[in-house]
């Protein structure tokens, strides 16, 4: 299975509730912060959801 590292690069700050719940799933919470994860369709959902607001890199 694929992994990729999300990493935070902008606030949440003015974004709507289900985005900043988002993160936190993603186990996102300050801007810098970074968490690999396998690649599922559940995360790649959640990826997609709030792409403005990560950067993705494939390991």
């Amino acid at each position: 299975m694929a992994k990729i590292k999300v990493t935070k690069v902008r606030s949440a700050i003015n974004r709507r509730k289900d985005q900043k719940l988002t993160l936190e799933a993603l186990g996102l919470k300050r801007i810098g912060q970074s968490n690999t994860l396998d690649l599922s369709k559940s995360v790649q959902g959640m990826v997609n959801k709030v792409n403005h607001l990560v950067t993705v890199e494939e390991i």
